[in-house]
């Protein structure tokens, strides 16, 4: 083990406490209304080609509705390596802590050789409080998450819940039901437990699961979850919409729900499937997932401005796939046309999953014609051959579709090499994301700002008067802290963890993952969560808990 000087390790602490505590660089004034854009996994390479595409198909001008707001650029990354991923990424635009792979609104474990910023050692799986969490802790806002993935997914994830692992999704779920989110838009049906719909009964939530009926003549005040599909919803182009709403369409049922409470509100929108498109090199699938979040830009840009009280912020939580508009073997790049380049991607249908979708239930003769139907490429018989010798075999992980030999990606291969866009990798990428900022007093964002400034930014936005690093102390403190020389022990049998204090005839059960307590058995809410962390067997909850035991 290294030795570190007196010196050099109080500089460290000041260092980690400097980080945690800093303003942002510029004056901002606190709006009523906050909201938090994100397109997953979005290089800039799909918006120019979303523009492009958009132009060349005449949807609606030369311009994207987040043109005229693009202000900056974002440097993105974990606690330990430029390339982030989704879970850290927008855990640290939430918490203003940079954290590694695969954490969701928690403190980072130490990396001494590869920290790319002070850690704390002795902070290791800390809870940090979320700027969503703040504003409905602090000033009674309304909060809304809106995705087209299922809900516990990392972006989602990292506003509402803490975990180290983003996959422990029956953690994560639970956090995100006992949030008491006012409105949860997305899909995950089947990830929803009895526990999770007793909670909504007990709450006065409305479920609306695979109803779009329901959901489109929902006006009600109550909180609303709105759940489509058993996992992720379909991407945009394959869509029905008679059977799945749009992004934009749930965005604008966000707005109209939470614009209702007096005190404000704070929404996360996410175009979650971007990222997904990227990672199987999907070339119409990024560009057309990348036009439908633009739409739901539109939709909130045009309340923000009649509202007058409402700050935007729209930003990837980091690139994909390296995303090119021309590749190698595009002959005078400098003199391809626009029908060059955007006439076949125009004609596709379908997304490479789409179109696998349609294949796997089709008889092979039949390929051919599917594909032209879908896709306007009239197969070759090298191609026929591809689809035949990988049919039986599908990638489940959309991670790795473009890296394995299946149907999926025979698809995308053969629809991409019909086109000239280029992709140097299935995975993610370390270039700066672009910003885009609305407020109504102009106070936005400008040049290049970090993950950690992000964060800065939006607790300014909301005018937070507790810091999230107070704030962390008042709701997650140690319970061995807070019951410090008291008989406690944890029962470990349940789903979940219970915690169990006992002082004289009175017994204080804190299950893990809920918002509810029990005091000899009658139930206590609480405004927040509470987060147990099994690698260091620790509950972590309101450190006002002790006042029922005194």
């Amino acid at each position: 083990m290294k030795k570190v000087s007196v010196s050099l390790l109080l500089f460290f602490v000041f260092s980690i406490t400097v980080f945690a505590q800093q303003q942002y660089r510029r004056p901002v004034k606190p709006t009523k209304n906050v909201i938090v854009m994100i397109p997953d996994g979005t290089s800039i390479g799909v918006v120019s080609a979303a523009r492009w595409y958009q132009i060349y198909n005449k949807l609606g001008g030369d311009n994207l509705a987040v043109d005229p707001y693009l202000c900056g650029t974002v440097k993105t990354f974990s606690s330990n390596a430029p390339i982030g991923d989704s879970a850290p990424t927008t855990s640290c635009y939430m918490t203003g802590m940079p954290q590694q792979t695969g954490n969701v609104a928690i403190y980072p474990v130490a990396d001494p050789e590869n920290d790319l910023i002070p850690i704390d050692p002795a902070m290791a799986y800390q809870p940090l409080p979320t700027v969503l969490e703040a504003a409905k802790y602090q000033q009674n806002k309304a909060t809304g998450l809106v995705v087209t993935v299922e809900f516990p997914h990392a972006t989602p994830a990292d506003c509402s819940a803490h975990y180290y692992a983003r996959g422990k999704y029956e953690y994560i779920a639970s956090q995100m039901a006992y949030q008491n989110l006012d409105v949860m838009f997305g899909g995950g049906n089947s990830i929803l437990t009895d526990d999770i719909k007793q909670h909504f009964k007990n709450t006065g939530t409305t479920l609306i699961q695979d109803d779009i009926k329901t959901f489109r003549s929902f006006n009600g005040k109550e909180k609303v979850w709105a759940l489509f599909n058993e996992r992720e919803l379909p991407y945009d182009l394959d869509r029905d919409p008679e059977v799945i709403p749009s992004l934009q369409e749930m965005t604008q049922k966000a707005l109209d729900r939470l614009s209702q409470n007096e005190n404000g509100f704070f929404l996360m929108v996410e175009g979650s499937k971007v990222d997904w498109s990227a990672h199987g090199n999907d070339a119409v699938g990024c560009i057309t997932e990348y036009l439908a979040f633009d739409k739901a830009v539109a939709t909130v840009m045009d309340f923000a401005k009649k509202n007058g009280e409402t700050t935007v912020i729209v930003l990837p939580d980091h690139g994909n796939s390296g995303f090119t508009i021309g590749r190698r073997d595009l002959k005078s790049y400098n003199k391809a046309t626009l029908d060059d380049l955007f006439k076949n991607v125009s004609k596709f249908k379908k997304t490479g999953e789409g179109l696998e979708r349609i294949l796997l239930k089709s008889k092979p003769e039949d390929f051919k014609a599917i594909f032209k139907e879908y896709t306007d490429i009239d197969l070759n018989e090298e191609e026929l051959n591809l689809l035949l010798s990988s049919k039986n075999y599908k990638e489940a992980d959309y991670i790795k579709v473009s890296n394995s030999v299946n149907m999926g990606s025979s698809i995308i291969n053969i629809m991409d090499s019909h086109t000239y866009f280029g992709f140097t990798t299935g995975g993610h990428t370390g270039e700066e994301v672009f910003l885009a900022a609305y407020h109504p007093n102009g106070d936005i964002p400008v040049g290049m700002n970090t993950n950690v400034e992000i964060n800065q930014y939006l607790c300014a936005a909301l005018g937070l008067k507790t810091s999230l690093p107070e704030m962390r102390q008042e709701i997650f403190a140690k319970h061995t802290d807070v019951f410090k020389g008291m008989d406690y022990t944890i029962d470990k049998s349940a789903d979940f963890p219970v915690l169990k204090v006992k002082k004289g005839n009175v017994t204080l059960s804190v299950p893990a993952f809920k918002s509810v307590v029990y005091l000899n058995n009658q139930p206590i809410a609480l405004p927040s969560v509470v987060v147990y962390i099994d690698k260091n067997d620790t509950f972590y909850l309101p450190k006002n808990l002790i006042k029922y035991l005194e």
